[in-house]
């Protein structure tokens, strides 16, 4: 192996993995409507197919901070490798 190639970090990596798979989960999860596309069970009168759908506006929303601070973690760790 040259030295260019010895000391290159992987682009697929763990963490980034589980960044893209938070990313991706609510785009499944809002596309396979039919998985939500329902009446019952209701929740305080309101039919699962809308409070479904804003159950996910929360969940992403925490989903996409998680991505945002493993991305960070990722970014400095990179950056403290490729300072050594």
């Amino acid at each position: 192996m040259s030295e260019e190639t010895q000391g290159k970090q992987p682009t697929v990596t763990p963490l980034r993995v589980v960044v893209a798979l938070c990313l991706f989960a609510p785009f499944v999860a809002m596309l396979w409507v039919s998985s939500y596309a329902k009446v019952e069970p209701t929740f305080i009168g309101i039919p699962f197919f809308y409070w479904y759908q804003m159950a996910w506006v929360v969940i992403s929303t925490a989903l996409t901070m998680v991505a945002y601070k493993l991305w960070q973690r990722d970014q400095r760790a990179r950056k403290a490798g490729a300072s050594r």
